[in-house]
């Protein structure tokens, strides 16, 4: 096999393999399972009760686009998701989007963090705090 069609063959493969990924990626975020930045995943109706039935502990952070105290948030929410990215699934859900939801959970206010393992409520911390607060809340339930 002459070195060029060995490089064609190589690229294809990789395509096919990348094509592979995508269609995936595409499946999941369909069906609402697609982690985005961090480890979050966007959560709503259709998979909300799918995530709290892996058997990890969820934090679900109830937030809104105009909210400038979830935007404060935010990062931190996604750095934790990060650190403990193998031990708690970290949800965000928009309670304008998926006002269902936020009156499943009684959220009057945003940000609110609703931690639940084995599917119930165990904490709630409503209002934005500091990082080193969320993360000690967190290690409770791990």
């Amino acid at each position: 096999m002459a070195p060029e069609e060995v490089e064609d063959l190589e690229l294809e493969m990789i395509r096919r393999k990348k094509l592979r990924r995508y269609m995936e990626m595409l499946k999941r975020k369909a069906e609402g399972t697609e982690e985005g930045k961090g480890g979050v995943v966007e959560a709503n109706s259709r998979n909300f009760n799918d995530l709290i039935s892996r058997g990890k502990p969820v934090i679900v952070d109830f937030w809104a686009e105009w909210c400038p105290p979830c935007k404060l948030m935010a990062p931190i929410f996604e750095k934790l998701a990060k650190k403990y990215e193998d031990k708690i699934i970290f949800a965000k859900v928009n309670v304008d989007e998926n006002p269902d939801l936020a009156r499943a959970f009684n959220i009057y206010a945003i940000p609110t963090f609703v931690i639940l393992k084995d599917g119930r409520e165990v904490d709630r911390i409503i209002g934005a705090i500091r990082e080193e607060e969320l993360e000690a809340r967190l290690r409770r339930y791990i």
